[in-house]
């Protein structure tokens, strides 16, 4: 087993808020990557942070303090995973990983390069360390898991957690999907790829407690958008409404038939109401298969938005390059020659 893999390695962090810790936190994640890897960057996401972070960012990349940082500050806070693609969209490695800094070890990024290099497309790696939640929060998330498990086939926490190392095939595969931010938390898991599974255990540096209603709201967001399942329960039961009161009003005009005591006014109030309710579900059948069908257009707009963007001073791959600045050397003119503005007369 090698100390250097001669790879170009891209690690994408997203930070918020972190302005006193940043410094510290950079220095050991360059310390930790530099020796694993031939080449390397970090590609750092200030993912809309109301402290001094993007102006700590600014002096780390001035001078010679710390080399192959390329910075992106979002003008807004964004979901991780959306944060996370922004840095992996704009990262040059021919590997990438996402490590969260103050969750995921940076320690256990050398097995994942060593499985990474060894052909796995995909690595990913789950801490068995986890934050406290509530009791509402673990019964929501619960119930997700199962029915992502259900609709999609994989489970996001144990299958496709967000420490990974993807390889640059992975990526260009999910910039051809139509969603590309809201496909890159399960479609490396998901689409066939060779990926290896690893768990390690850490105490993270913050235990942050997650918040339910975002929770929810990334969950249902990825529910609807990357499983054709939830919709297809909406037109399974359409149907099913449809058949109902197809079958009722079939019931309807038996009993009327067949019995002389029958109220004044129920069969024409039941076949009007089992007519209305068929019609409402049929329109509501064919407007769930439109919509199961109907590809996305994107237009809400991209998922982020870059504010500013700025790299470190010194980029060790450019100095190892063997391009060197030169003068170009043009021919002096003679005297006689003639310009082809000139004529003879």
């Amino acid at each position: 087993m090698t100390d250097n893999y001669p790879i170009f390695l891209s690690v994408v962090l997203v930070v918020r808020n972190l302005a006193n810790e940043l410094p510290q936190v950079l220095a050991e994640v360059t310390a930790a990557i530099a020796p694993l890897v031939a080449e390397y960057e970090l590609v750092i996401i200030d993912n809309g942070s109301d402290d001094d972070s993007v102006q700590v960012l600014k002096q780390l990349t001035k001078d010679h303090r710390l080399p192959n940082l390329q910075v992106y500050s979002l003008i807004k806070e964004v979901d991780n995973d959306t944060a996370a693609w922004a840095g992996l969209e704009n990262a040059l490695g021919d590997y990438l990983a996402v490590i969260d800094v103050m969750t995921d070890s940076v320690q256990f990024v050398q097995p994942m390069i060593e499985r990474s290099v060894g052909g796995a497309d995909a690595v990913f790696a789950m801490n068995t360390m986890k934050a406290p939640q509530g009791v509402l929060y673990r019964l929501c998330f619960g119930v997700f898991n199962l029915l992502y498990v259900k609709f999609n086939g994989i489970h996001l926490v144990k299958d496709a957690p967000q420490f990974r190392i993807l390889s640059r095939r992975v990526v260009n595969f999910i910039l051809q999907h139509s969603a590309p931010v809201l496909a890159y938390r399960h479609l490396p898991a998901s689409s066939g790829f060779a990926r290896v599974n690893l768990t390690y255990t850490a105490v993270p540096k913050i235990l942050r407690r997650k918040s339910l209603m975002e929770a929810i709201d990334r969950g249902m967001r990825m529910l609807v958008s990357t499983a054709r399942g939830p919709m297809r329960l909406v037109t399974a039961l359409s149907l099913f409404g449809a058949v109902s009161n197809a079958l009722y009003s079939v019931y309807v005009l038996i009993v009327a038939a067949l019995k002389t005591d029958v109220a004044p006014g129920w069969v024409t109030l039941s076949l009007q109401q089992s007519g209305m309710f068929l019609l409402i579900s049929l329109v509501l059948l064919v407007m769930g298969e439109y919509m199961v069908h109907l590809p996305r257009r994107g237009n809400e707009g991209p998922g982020y938005y870059v504010a500013q963007q700025f790299t470190s001073a010194v980029i060790t791959r450019r100095e190892k390059l063997n391009v060197e600045d030169a003068p170009i050397a043009y021919p002096s003119a003679r005297k006689d020659a003639v310009s082809p503005l000139s004529s003879n007369t």
